[in-house]
């Protein structure tokens, strides 16, 4: 029989038993409404961490989450609704132009992002690095807006998935992060509050990803995929590989420079080839295309044409961002102290090890180590180098964007290490090792 009582739903999981409806309903409430104590949240957080959840109580847990607030309706607006969502990695700038890409095919696309945290970065500050962009649009005109133009890319407000904001502060300073059901829970919870019809999944594995395992890569995307398609909402995962950088830029203005780039056709490959990738899911779950190839090929024309650029510029429009500073984007790099790095041999780049170079550019001050901490949008590294690449001695391996010439001169110390050279060349494994649906 499901009880109520705090200690006894706690004991339930900390001895290895399976919850019920009620009893999750129970600790999510207590997660909302402050009737549960910080240390018995706790206390359940470790024991699901210890004991894990099945199938059933990941799904039950994910929408007692998600009805902890408002679930957006989408209704009157026609069409299917699709978002995408990525685990998060080194350079992972692809939300910023793959939704005007998305949303230039015709598709609507509700995209509610987060912050960085670590050594990831977070869509919303590359965003704002384009002076007075809002992402903390209200509810009501973001709908508004998706009926308007097709797309937005706001933040989490308090109204959607409020036991989420409550549970993850406590699973990041008690050590049960990295629990598979609770990642799937916070990340599917929030997702599912924006009156979706599909979701596709970038499930990172590698060096510089959360999980840098593909075998528990795989788990957490099995999971993501099964809860959400039982949920109603039709979902697909791609485990791609993160272990060099995606693109050569990494730090808030110099993404979305990139990713400015990639919005007029000339972005780097393997940046391209992962929007196309996940780009072609967003349009074959919405209906728009048939095939993969098709999708692609539509993702394709909207950039050619110049519908996808145009897109982009209504979302800076429509969220009060300066035009001119994306029109004109060597306004966005403007960090005074910058240096490049350069090589001492010649050879082929065997390894750009992503870890490190997000390490120095949170270093410079491109990231965070605590919610709600200042960041510098103009600090970073640009011009790297990729696996396979030729560099001869003397060559340029990246430049680094920091705020004085001291810390670019620390920073370029920091990243002798960083770059791995040899005399064969390394073919780059295909970044989308699997897909799940």
């Amino acid at each position: 029989m499901a009880s109520t009582n705090v200690a006894e739903i706690i004991a339930r999981k900390r001895d290895g038993g399976a919850l019920g409806p009620a009893e999750i309903a129970a600790f999510v409430r207590g997660a909302s409404d402050g009737s549960w104590a910080d240390f018995q949240l706790t206390a359940m957080l470790m024991a699901i961490y210890l004991r894990g959840l099945d199938a059933a109580e990941t799904r039950e847990l994910t929408l007692a989450m998600m009805r902890s607030g408002v679930v957006l309706d989408l209704g009157a607006i026609p069409g299917r609704k699709v978002d995408k969502h990525s685990t998060g990695g080194v350079g992972d700038k692809i939300s910023l132009h793959l939704a005007p890409m998305v949303a230039a095919c015709g598709v609507v696309v509700p995209m509610i992002s987060g912050r960085g945290l670590g050594h990831t970065g977070g869509t919303l500050d590359k965003l704002e690095s384009i002076p007075g962009f809002n992402v903390a649009l209200p509810l009501d005109r973001f709908r508004a807006q998706l009926a308007g133009i097709g797309f937005g890319m706001i933040g989490q407000t308090d109204d959607l998935a409020p036991a989420d904001r409550r549970l993850y502060a406590l699973r990041d300073v008690s050590a049960t992060v990295a629990s598979v059901p609770l990642i799937c829970a916070s990340i599917l919870s929030k997702k599912l509050a924006e009156g979706i019809d599909a979701l596709v999944l970038d499930v990172k594995f590698g060096e510089g990803a959360f999980m840098p395992d593909l075998a528990r890569a795989r788990d957490l995307a099995q999971l993501m995929v099964s809860v959400g398609n039982e949920s109603g909402v039709a979902t697909r995962a791609l485990l791609t590989r993160m272990d060099e950088p995606i693109g050569r830029a990494v730090g808030n203005a110099l993404e979305l420079a990139e990713s400015i780039d990639c919005l007029q056709g000339r972005g780097p490959a393997d940046t391209m080839e992962l929007t196309y990738a996940l780009g072609a899911q967003m349009l074959v779950l919405a209906g728009r295309c048939a095939t993969e190839a098709a999708a692609r090929e539509e993702l394709r024309r909207g950039v050619q044409s110049g519908a996808a650029w145009r897109k982009f510029l209504e979302l800076v429009r429509a969220q009060g961002g300066a035009e001119g500073t994306v029109l004109h984007p060597e306004k966005l790099l403007q960090a005074p102290g910058q240096e490049l790095i350069k090589s001492t041999k010649a050879g082929f780049v065997t390894a750009v090890h992503s870890r490190r170079i997000a390490a120095v550019a949170h270093a410079l001050g491109a990231g965070r180590t605590r919610a709600g901490e200042a960041i510098n949008p103009a600090v970073g590294i640009s011009h790297l180098v990729k696996v396979g690449e030729r560099v001869e001695a003397g060559g340029v391996l990246c430049r680094v964007h920091a705020a004085t010439s001291a810390e670019a001169a620390a920073a370029s110390q920091q990243l002798d290490t960083a770059f791995e050279l040899g005399s064969q060349r390394t073919t780059p494994a295909l970044l989308v090792a699997e897909m799940i649906a």
